[in-house]
């Protein structure tokens, strides 16, 4: 199997809030579309400064994490960022590599989508057993 990478967009989840709130208009809710690496390795939704900074995360947290290469780093952890995929959305934290890091989708992520790894075809697919996600809307 090659790589998988997916069509998503990553929403500032604090800018929804605001916007359900009538704080700030639809047009001011920062979002970010992204063509992302879909990791079955990685654990959570990983980001770059340069992501961060467009979107204004909040920072919530520091966290250990381990690069590739074996090193360990002490990141910045983001939340809320929502992230939509096709008919598909989750609420996420996200760890924040230095640099200009490629992103990641982790299997949490992946897991609450309800969303599976295609091996033929080496794409995110919704899964074809759940094909509707039904999903209710709080105001």
């Amino acid at each position: 199997m090659g790589f998988v990478y997916a069509d998503i967009e990553l929403i500032n989840g604090e800018d929804l809030v605001m916007a359900r709130k009538n704080l700030i208009g639809e047009d001011e809710i920062r979002r970010f579309p992204l063509n992302i690496l879909v990791d079955s390795g990685a654990h959570q939704l990983v980001l770059n400064e340069n992501i961060q900074e467009q979107l204004k995360l909040p920072v919530v947290g520091r966290k250990k994490a381990q690069m590739a290469d074996g090193r360990i780093i002490e990141c910045d952890v983001v939340s809320p960022v929502e992230l939509r995929f096709k008919n598909r959305e989750t609420t996420c934290r996200a760890i924040i590599l230095p640099g200009e890091v490629e992103p990641l989708l982790g299997v949490i992520p992946i897991e609450d989508m309800d969303v599976l790894i295609h091996p033929l075809r080496n794409e995110l697919i919704v899964n074809p057993d759940h094909p509707y996600y039904a999903q209710v809307k709080v105001k």
